[in-house]
């Protein structure tokens, strides 16, 4: 039996019930058969590198179990080792670090719900038990060792749960130095204004910490901080200096006397920098990777200084290239699987280099480079039945934008066993200042290779990886001409001779949310359905009640709903104050803790779209916050949303 006809067969048969923690309104029963024919597409299992222990050729990573509700972290001791599980319980551990200069103890983030109010934990393996480190009235992070002694950098910043109703006074960022073994005795650093401070690398003399100062996604500076006296020092743009640019630290160079940066203040692109600290030359910004027309995601620096890995963005996939950290001339590029290269981290001690590597034929998979020779370190599980070898490879797609601006997204084609004019879902991705890139879909391959759906992932203006000013093209009073975008795709799909332009779903997460809603408003002729995932409903609501920690830095992004000329503006084209035109149905999802996008976003737009008559499903899960990251509640979305796709998209 086909998956559309075990949806809208209606026979007295088992349904997969929501659970406890799940409230589904308006979505119909889910049979048990539609679960049976997808769930082996809930399974594919990849692994995430976290980090290298310090002394031994080990790994720890992320994963999931077979069984597991939430990913985990995991030692991995040699190549195609059996994971060794070192943290477990019911919320997914973060990222982690183990204590630098033996390997005795890790350091690892966790928050609860969803809500994002990340503590610090210490775990002695073997032992499961986990300390706690931090204060749960604060959001956590840490930020790195120093090499002398085993203790640990980390920032922390007031929470008011602000989705609750709470104090709008924009928060600071304190920094401290912990001995994560004598937690009581940790040491007040500084106290930075505002909340845009992160990352962050430890000279190695230990005097000085480089960090990133976010103001938007397109200017951030690089400061310096003291760390005996507490002094901070902006560093780029230099004092006084008018350029405003984006900047972030890489590390520093092995003698200090340099710190290698990644900038777009030479042109369009973010580029890997040395600047010069000190002796002749101080202040000289030297190029590196100037003559790469893409963006430098992040770069590693080997553990003698000699080697620097860059993640190079070319057009949504990941490169890794290799430069002489002293003559700064690029080397030859490394031999890897096909791909796109998500991590590149240099060993701290040790010739290796763990690169993980994933592509639309499979999950996320680890390798070492040691010498000129690859090795895999994980297996990703591919449930039995899939052969994901036969997966379509995905094609970036251009149109012409409303004004001729090209725009560009990632394309995934079903089979060729599929013909006539296939449906198509859009999937627009969050950020804004993020970009849909090439990589395993998971769950998605589902529609495309069992229900012959083409996936469109879109990168309208706004969009990172094309350059600033692309990135910039959103913002403000401008925020609608990223909505056009989408009509200029619709536009596109009708010419092309394999889709079918009367079937198309758009489907958003997060800021792709309000763009699923504004094209609800926008398209409703035009479009089969929408499905909002934590997504904006007003963005005056969205500024007043988002977290204090994160209200000024999106701000600059959607524009001060405090000035009544863009208060006016964002309240015109908000999807709530729209409802009315929002006639073909509706699907949102939520998590109840969310602290980004507040649950009350959903609630409004799903009570006001039911007040104007037309249909809503909604899902909301009381133990998730910005997106599910639970695989019962995921999969029940995923569920429910191929039943709503049989009712709009399929039919």
């Amino acid at each position: 039996m086909s998956a559309a006809v075990a949806v809208a067969v209606a026979v007295a048969e088992p349904v997969l019930a929501p659970n406890a923690n799940l409230v589904a309104q308006g979505i119909p029963p889910i049979p048990m058969s539609l679960v049976r024919q997808v769930e082996k597409y809930t399974e594919f299992r990849g692994h995430g590198f976290v980090e290298w222990h310090p002394t031994r050729p080990e790994m720890l990573v992320s994963h999931r179990q077979a069984g597991a509700s939430v990913a985990q972290l995991f030692r991995v001791g040699a190549a195609l080792a059996e994971p060794e599980p070192l943290t477990d319980g019911p919320e997914p551990a973060g990222s982690g670090s183990w204590e630098p200069r033996e390997g005795r103890y890790l350091v690892f983030g966790r928050s609860s719900g969803g809500n994002e109010a990340n503590q610090l934990y210490r775990l002695v393996p073997p032992s499961r038990e986990a300390v706690l480190l931090t204060d749960p009235d604060e959001r956590h992070a840490a930020i790195d060792w120093l090499h002398g002694s085993a203790r640990l950098i980390y920032s922390s910043v007031p929470l008011d749960r602000t989705a609750q109703g709470g104090s709008r006074v924009a928060p600071s960022t304190t920094l401290w130095l912990m001995d994560p073994l004598e937690p009581a005795g940790r040491r007040k650093i500084a106290e930075l204004p505002g909340t845009g401070w992160s990352g962050g690398d430890v000279s190695h003399d230990d005097r000085t910490l480089a960090l990133t100062r976010y103001v938007s996604a397109n200017e951030s500076e690089v400061w310096t901080l003291d760390l005996a006296s507490g002094r901070a020092a902006q560093l780029l743009p230099a004092k006084g200096e008018a350029l405003k640019a984006s900047h972030a630290p890489v590390g520093f160079s092995e003698d200090d006397g340099a710190l290698f940066v990644v900038s777009d203040r030479s042109g369009e692109f973010r580029e890997l920098m040395r600047l010069t600290l000190r002796g002749p030359g101080a202040g000289q910004l030297q190029r590196v990777t100037g003559h790469i027309p893409w963006d430098v995601e992040d770069a590693s620096l080997s553990s003698a200084g000699r080697r620097i890995a860059a993640r190079i963005n070319v057009d949504g996939r990941s490169e890794l290239r290799l430069f002489d950290a002293q003559t700064l001339a690029e080397l030859p590029a490394p031999t890897l699987p096909a791909g796109s290269v998500n991590t590149a981290r240099f060993h701290p001690r040790l010739d290796l280099m763990a690169v993980a590597v994933d592509s639309s034929r499979g999950p996320n998979q680890l390798h070492v480079l040691e010498g000129a020779g690859t090795t895999p370190w994980t297996r990703p599980y591919v449930p039995p039945g899939i052969d994901t070898s036969s997966f379509a490879d995905q094609r970036i797609v251009r149109w012409q934008g409303f004004d001729g601006l090209t725009l560009s997204g990632v394309m995934s084609t079903p089979p060729a066993r599929f013909t006539g004019k296939r449906p198509a879902v859009v999937i627009v991705h969050g950020g804004p200042e993020s970009q849909a890139t090439t990589g395993f879909l998971g769950r998605w391959h589902y529609l495309i290779n069992e229900l012959g759906v083409a996936v469109i992932e879109p990168n309208v203006r706004g969009s990172s990886g094309y350059g600033k000013t692309f990135l910039a093209l959103d913002n403000g009073f401008k925020r609608e001409d990223s909505v056009k975008d989408l009509g200029s795709l619709l536009d596109w799909i009708a010419t092309q001779p394999g889709l079918d332009a009367s079937r198309v779903l758009v489907y958003g997460g997060s800021y792709g949310g309000y763009m699923s809603l504004a094209a609800s408003v926008h398209f409703a002729d035009r479009i089969a359905g929408a499905i909002d995932v934590v997504g904006i409903s007003n963005f005056v609501t969205f500024l007043q009640n988002t977290e204090s920690y994160r209200r000024d830095l999106r701000r600059v992004e959607y524009g001060d709903e405090r000035d009544p000329a863009m208060r006016a503006f964002l309240e015109r084209i908000s999807p709530l104050n729209n409802a009315q035109k929002i006639r073909k149905p509706l699907f949102v999802v939520q998590g109840k803790n969310d602290p980004r996008v507040p649950v009350t976003e959903a609630e409004q737009i799903v009570a006001k779209v039911r007040e104007n008559g037309s249909p809503v499903w909604y899902l909301r899960a009381e133990n998730e916050g910005h997106g599910f990251r639970r695989k019962e509640n995921a999969d029940f979305q995923f569920y429910a949303m191929l039943a709503f796709m049989e009712q709009t998209l399929l039919k």
